[in-house]
């Protein structure tokens, strides 16, 4: 059985289409050496804060669950972008939202807490020879809602996967 790396990259890693390669070839390197990688990543650079703003200048006062929905898309951005470029490098990946491997949460919206992970996908995902992708910051409440862990969530979502 080979060793599980969880990785975690945060924004400034991940900001630009450079920095998205060279974190690519950093990854292939620890699996090269034949361990299975599990990656979460934050959103690109200043994204989450540009998605911010851009609410602000839509309305004074959103509603959480809204907010979670837009804020939830910055991590997702960088999961794809990451998986294609190790694909780009020969190395078969796949990402993942934090609903679809089913980090259940307390469901308070902009706060909230994990309260299990599914991880039958990274699992399944790791058998298969993959490298996988989890978006961070984010989760699913017993409803489905998407929920985010607030600030530094995507280093909560790396410890607790």
């Amino acid at each position: 059985m080979a060793n599980i790396i969880v990785q975690k990259y945060g924004g400034t890693s991940v900001g630009t289409p450079e920095r998205i390669q060279n974190v690519a070839r950093r990854i292939k390197s620890y699996r090269d050496k034949g361990n299975d990688v599990v990656v979460v990543v934050s959103a690109m650079g200043h994204t989450t804060d540009e998605l911010v703003d851009l609410a602000g200048k839509i309305s004074k006062n959103p509603p959480k669950r809204e907010m979670d929905m837009l804020l939830s898309t910055g991590e997702q951005i960088s999961t794809a972008l990451l998986a294609m470029a190790l694909w780009e490098i020969g190395v078969p990946a796949t990402s993942f939202t934090g609903s679809q491997i089913k980090l259940l949460t307390d469901g308070n919206f902009s706060n909230a807490k994990i309260k299990m992970i599914d991880r039958s996908k990274i699992d399944s995902s790791l058998a298969e020879g993959k490298v996988v992708i989890v978006a961070g910051f984010q989760g699913i409440d017993a409803d489905e809602n998407i929920t985010t862990l607030g600030r530094g969530g995507s280093d909560t979502s790396a410890v607790a996967i």
